[in-house]
């Protein structure tokens, strides 16, 4: 019989205040056991701490300066043996949004005892069974981790496209469009939102495309095109980046110019 082993609970608020309450209120739970093994003030901080250490369970606040917290769980979604998530916020309508990323539970501030109980125990659970799925298939290998991935809602049915094959965003008109080496997928979003969530991976190269930085391969002068919205009147030459795989060209703008050729040449 497998025993109920003790969580391992990261906390991610970026109120200092609303740590030291979360962090009393796990470690008073008496039944799971339940144990802080970091705080992070953002999901910046929580992602680097997540890249050398592992937990069961992240208490998550959704509204952070930067990467918020449905980005962090977005960031997340995919990885095997990921660990749980519950949101902890004061806002409730979030919740639909929180459930379609597939958070464990949602709790309001200010959380009450007996409901981040029945957090830990739904946590608890999920682990015993995960622990049990795994004894019955000790020769079985977990799955790739293709690292994180961008959920798009398209005729009806749910793409997780990795992150690792997506080229570039492109704002058009009301939608953005997701270009990966092999198709063009229509989303909802904004290019401001994914600047901030992607971090450095991506390099925002004209106020309506956002490249990955290994797809950049060439910046060179161009005629602005209808739409571009650089460059002068009467033809004067602007800049564009041609991005690998597709061969297309993207139109730079000047103040950027100096960050694709430091892209570039960090290619070297």
């Amino acid at each position: 019989m497998l025993t109920q082993p003790t969580l391992k609970v990261l906390i991610v608020d970026d109120e200092p205040l609303a740590r030291l309450r979360l962090r009393g209120l796990v470690e008073a739970n008496a039944e799971p056991r339940a144990e802080v093994a970091a705080e992070a003030a953002s999901g910046e901080q929580a992602l680097t701490w997540l890249r050398d250490h592992a937990c069961d369970l992240i208490l998550l606040d959704v509204q952070m300066p930067g990467l918020d917290g449905l980005g962090l769980a977005q960031a997340l979604m995919g990885r095997p043996l990921a660990p749980a998530i519950v949101f902890v916020t004061a806002h409730a309508q979030h919740a639909l949004q929180a459930f379609e990323l597939e958070a464990l539970d949602y709790l309001t501030k200010p959380v009450r005892r007996e409901r981040l109980q029945a957090s830990l125990a739904r946590a608890a659970q999920r682990l015993v069974e995960r622990a049990a799925a795994q004894s019955r298939n000790p020769q079985e290998a977990p799955p790739a981790d293709d690292g994180p991935v961008i959920n798009i809602t398209e005729r009806g049915r749910l793409l997780r496209v990795p992150l690792a094959e997506v080229l570039y965003f492109k704002a058009e008109l009301k939608y953005l469009t997701l270009r990966t080496a092999t198709h063009s997928h229509v989303m909802d979003g904004s290019l401001t939102d994914l600047e901030q969530r992607l971090g450095d991976r991506f390099l925002r190269v004209h106020r309506n495309a956002l490249v990955a930085k290994a797809a950049v391969r060439e910046l060179e002068r161009h005629v602005p095109t209808v739409g571009d919205g650089d460059g002068e009147a009467g033809g004067e030459l602007g800049w564009a980046v041609r991005v690998a795989h597709v061969n297309e060209w993207l139109a730079v703008s000047r103040r950027q110019v100096a960050a694709v050729r430091e892209a570039l040449a960090g290619q070297r």
